[in-house]
């Protein structure tokens, strides 16, 4: 998930509601509390770039020319400074990287897959926070080794997707060109899975969902469906601005709402994309619910027919407004789904009361959560159960295992978007985050923050039932 750098004062009002002291409440809903050992830390720098391969077209040789607010083309490297996207307005943070940049930056990740032996297929986001200022960032997996012993991460290979044989139903930025790169105008993706020879990238613009071969090669694209009818967000290429000042426009699903986390069942028959955010609801006029709580629709892909098999679960949100970062299954039955809030910033760094400033943070995260989730065939339609969660910024770090941040004896991941989680073993996860290049500061209130992974003992919570 990515944001523009201005934010609208409807976020700035809902990124205050969730900074309030009303915070969710432990529940039976919300399943148990179990702790999470901290058992390595991995950094890959903010600034990691890669240089695009020799037959893309010059243009994408420099990335982010229009990323100002007027979307002006600038070809100026470096001359734009970034600042953080949830700074106060009246104490804006830089977060020390400018724009445009000299290459195609490697983050963030918004996708993870574990290959075992500290290998890992990760997946860059679309670019700088929208379809409108990210035609030159191009779409991106690659294969990492991390090593948790040295904190090192290497970048083994980059896949960059591409369309040469025309699958993409609509106009791509590229069209005009033989290799038909795909751009962040095109796509966001956000998770991803493979299967056989096959990628697959759940789409946050369609949504769609996108399966590639492992040279980034698209095969198939694929409309969402939900309880059999097709569903769009206002950056559907289908999804115009009406003619007329007083004319309406439809679509169901919020903008920046669609696959956030995309899981793959161990025996790899079905794929369970999870949109971000509740589906517009017009019998109401406003968000799915059940009940009192905000529900986010897990929908069942068949990958070998390649069609949507009609089935959904529905996954209750803890805190209305709240968003999802990730989802992957760790059996038949038993999933991890990242919960967050939309605040950045580690409590360590707080500003005093009433003393906002470019060197604290004024808002910091409240609400960054890992749950284990339960559902079924036999619960198709129905809720998805909290098991239990662990809490992401209290992580326990016992033997210093943390590279950087932290302080008394715990590590947090303070970061606005939190979108990697996998189980590595029967009793460890990874967890990763996705840091918006460059508009994202939460582990250091004026430096634009790393990727960071974290290794995390969580025997208990794996095991919870």
């Amino acid at each position: 998930m990515r944001l523009l750098p201005v934010l609208s004062a409807a976020l700035l009002a809902g990124a205050a509601m969730l900074s309030s002291p009303a915070r969710a409440q432990d529940s039976a809903a919300e399943g148990t509390a179990f702790p999470a050992t901290l058992a390595g830390h991995a950094l890959l720098p903010a600034a990691t770039f890669v240089t695009p391969p020799a037959d893309a077209p010059a243009d994408l040789q420099v990335s982010g020319k229009f990323t100002s607010a007027d979307r002006v083309r600038n070809d100026d490297v470096g001359s734009v400074k970034g600042i953080s996207v949830l700074s106060s307005k009246t104490a804006p943070r830089e977060t020390g990287l400018s724009l445009p940049f000299k290459g195609q930056p490697v983050q963030g990740f918004s996708g993870i897959v574990s290959e075992g032996d500290g290998r890992f297929w990760v997946l860059t986001d679309n670019g700088f926070g929208s379809k409108a200022n990210s035609p030159d960032a191009m779409l991106m997996a690659h294969r990492l080794k991390i090593d948790f012993a040295t904190g090192a991460v290497e970048r083994l290979a980059t896949v960059f997707l591409r369309d040469p044989d025309r699958k993409v139903p609509f106009p791509i930025t590229m069209e005009g060109t033989p290799t038909r790169y795909l751009t962040g105008a095109d796509f966001d993706p956000e998770s991803i899975q493979v299967v056989g020879d096959s990628l697959w990238i759940g789409d946050e613009f369609g949504p769609f969902l996108i399966e590639a071969d492992l040279d980034g090669k698209v095969k198939s694209v694929h409309e969402t469906k939900v309880d059999g009818k097709v569903v769009r967000s206002p950056d559907h290429p289908v999804v115009t601005t009406p003619s007329a000042p007083d004319g309406k426009v439809a679509f169901t699903v919020y903008r920046s709402k669609g696959f956030e986390g995309m899981a793959l069942s161990p025996d790899k028959s079905k794929l369970y994309a999870l949109l971000e955010g509740p589906l517009f609801d017009p019998a109401t006029g406003g968000k799915e619910k059940v009940g009192e709580s905000e529900v986010l629709r897990v929908l069942e892909f068949d990958v070998a027919k390649r069609e949507w098999t009609g089935r959904s679960w529905k996954y209750p949100l803890a805190l209305a407004g709240n968003a999802i970062g990730a989802f992957n299954m760790i059996d038949d039955t038993h999933g991890l789904i990242i919960e967050r809030d939309s605040l950045e910033g580690s409590r360590f760094a707080a500003c005093a009361e009433g003393k906002a400033g470019p060197a604290c943070f004024d808002k910091p995260a409240a609400f960054k959560r890992v749950y284990k989730v339960e559902f079924s065939p036999q619960t198709a339609g129905g809720m998805v159960r909290k098991v239990g969660y662990i809490d992401l910024l209290a992580l326990k770090n016992p033997n210093d295992k943390a590279r950087q941040g932290g302080a008394e004896g715990v590590l947090d991941l303070p970061f606005f978007t939190i979108e990697d989680v996998v189980m590595v073993s029967p009793t460890q996860i990874v967890v990763g985050n996705d840091n918006n290049l460059p508009y994202s500061a939460g582990r250091s209130p004026q430096k634009a923050d790393d990727n960071e992974f974290v290794l995390l003992d969580v025997a208990e919570f794996l095991k919870a039932r």
